[in-house]
């Protein structure tokens, strides 16, 4: 009768590795509260646990997006409160100086503030966004109007603004371009209405006001009509992101509850299995002991 000792403490010798190698898997599961580390321990579950930390990551980068598109958003909407205020008191002043009662010099005292007011609208026009950009600029030009000696104001660049990404294919324009909301007055834009109005209040006699007041005051009403439509549309929009948000918190939710299903070690199951692996793991090592101390003759008896 042969005996192959090597083959028996071979055996042995990888029985008490993998018990071991067990033993150590469900410590370390116990102890970090994950039970996959690497792809051995449960292949399916990992490359499903990768995908939902890219879904995970790209979720953060669409909350940023949708984060600075809100902020954007709400810095158009606060601005163009202020070019409504300011239409409101140029549309004032020029039913104030198209009364028949002023003389040519109380035009004239007028004139001083409706220049602030066309001042005061280039500067709100131009104003700059959070990421440092022309908040109310096209998809070109670095300001959104300039404005020559003669105080010509042009609209810079052209087409659209750039949108912003917001995840699962779709974008949103954070704002509008100057010329759709200064613009579009009869081929003319309202700064050029008021500039107009402003050389007839400082020409003499009230004739020449009274011939610009009209289409003045016309102006500076569909800029306000723009400019209302624009913030309605502003709002609309905002409101469109926060249903986006509220879908990435639900989608973030659902993520991790499979990724707690998925990876998550099961406290109590993990150390009933340790204690069995270690009771085998002791018996082995016990037998295995025995055994070795034993002779041939020992065994042949």
């Amino acid at each position: 009768m042969t005996i192959s000792t090597s083959l028996f403490y071979d055996r042995n010798a990888q029985r008490l590795a993998s018990l071991s190698g067990t033993a150590t898997r469900l410590q370390t599961q116990i102890s970090t509260g994950r039970r996959i580390e690497t792809p051995s321990d449960d292949a399916v579950a990992y490359a499903r646990l990768a995908r939902i930390g890219r879904d995970s990551a790209d979720a953060v980068v669409d909350q940023g997006n949708i984060d600075l598109a809100q902020t954007v958003l709400g810095q158009a909407d606060t601005t163009l409160e202020s070019v409504a205020t300011q239409l409101g008191s140029a549309q004032e002043l020029i039913i104030r100086a198209n009364s028949g009662a002023l003389s040519d010099n109380d035009r004239k005292a007028i004139a001083p503030q409706l220049r602030q007011i066309i001042d005061d609208l280039f500067a709100l026009a131009n104003t700059s966004d959070t990421r440092g950009g022309p908040l109310f600029g096209s998809a070109t030009g670095d300001t959104a109007v300039t404005r020559d000696a003669s105080g010509t104001v042009s609209f810079t660049g052209t087409g659209s603004a750039a949108p912003i990404p917001i995840g699962n294919g779709q974008t949103i324009a954070p704002s509008e371009s100057a010329e759709r909301i200064f613009g579009g007055i009869g081929g003319s834009n309202v700064f050029a209405v008021l500039n107009d109005f402003l050389a007839a209040l400082e020409t003499p006699g009230s004739a020449a006001t009274a011939a610009a007041a009209g289409t003045a005051i016309d102006g500076v009403k569909a800029t306000l009509d723009q400019v209302n439509a624009t913030r309605g549309s502003i709002g609309a929009r905002a409101a469109r992101l926060e249903l986006e948000t509220a879908r990435i918190d639900t989608a973030d939710t659902a993520r991790a509850v499979e990724r707690s299903g998925l990876e998550d070690t099961d406290i109590t199951q993990a150390i009933v299995d340790l204690q069995k692996t270690t009771t085998i793991l002791q018996a082995t090592q016990s037998s295995l002991s025995r055994l070795s101390q034993l002779s041939l003759f020992d065994y042949l008896r």
